[in-house]
Formats: structure tokens, C-alpha cells, sequence
């Protein structure tokens, strides 16, 4: 008999030669248990099980993982004082002049989040950021200015 007049049953379902599914053993008395009967053992550590983009999240997953089992309050990131200070500068420079309300409208923001911005007390938030750069020309990065380009 060659392998064309053999039949291959998959699924649980099937009687007769079907292998026994994998099953997800918890605890250490289970693992214990199914080592000491023979039964095949792997194991395996999961990190973001269960969360499909996880995959995608990379260190800041880990992150925040480190940040939800600590106790204490871990304070979130502020704008960085220099960048703040260049804002602040560079929409009062000359040929920038303009007011708070100004720039949060060329940006498609409220004024209150460009006072914020401006006095180093907002989150960070980078969308914001690199708008108001745009806007005036300067590094989200550094906040030094911008050579032109012609």
C-alpha cells in the first residue's frame, strides 16, 4: 500500500491514531505531573499575550509594563526647558511676531496647550511639537532655528 491509498484524518474529532492536542498546563503540581507520567513538555515565557500589537510596541511596551508593577507614581514626560524657551523666543522674534492665540491657530490648536508648551510645564506630546516647529522654523529636537532653504 503506498501513501495514495492512505487517508490522513486532522482535527479532534477524528477516531483512531489522532495525537492528543496540546493542552496549557498551569501551575507547578500540573508541570510536575505531566513530567513524571511522560508526556512531551515545553514551556514557554509570554510577554504581551493576548495583545496582538503588542508585537509593535517594543521598548515603550516594556516600559510601561515596569510602570504599571511599581508602587510609586512615576510622573509623566515634560517638554524639555530649552525647547520651551525657543518657542517662547522665536514667536516673539522678529518676522514671527505673533501671539499665543496666533500660533495655536496656525497650528490647529488651543492657545492654552501653546501657554503650556511655552512655559515647560505641558506633556510632551510630539504631534504638537513638531507643528509648532514647522510653524517657526526651529528643531523639535533642539529648538535651535532652522536654516532656510531656498
Amino acid at each position: 500500500m503506498d501513501d495514495w491509498d492512505t487517508v490522513t484524518k486532522i482535527g479532534s474529532k477524528t477516531k483512531g491514531g489522532a495525537s492528543q492536542r496540546e493542552t496549557v498546563v498551569r501551575g507547578n503540581a500540573a508541570l510536575n505531573a505531566a513530567q513524571r507520567s511522560g508526556q512531551i513538555v515545553a514551556t514557554e515565557k509570554k510577554f504581551a499575550a493576548g495583545n496582538a500589537s503588542a508585537k509593535n510596541t517594543g521598548v515603550e511596551g516594556q516600559r510601561l509594563t515596569k510602570v504599571d508593577r511599581s508602587d510609586d507614581i512615576v510622573a509623566p514626560q515634560k517638554l524639555d526647558t530649552k525647547i520651551a524657551e525657543a518657542i517662547k523666543n522665536r514667536r516673539a522674534a522678529e518676522g514671527f511676531k505673533m501671539t499665543q492665540a496666533q500660533l495655536a491657530q496656525k497650528v490647529n490648536a488651543q492657545a492654552n496647550d501653546i501657554k503650556l508648551l511655552e512655559s515647560g510645564t505641558a506633556i510632551k506630546n510630539q504631534a504638537l511639537l513638531n507643528k509648532v516647529a514647522r510653524v517657526l522654523k526651529i528643531s523639535p529636537k533642539t529648538g535651535e532655528p532652522l536654516p532656510d532653504r531656498h
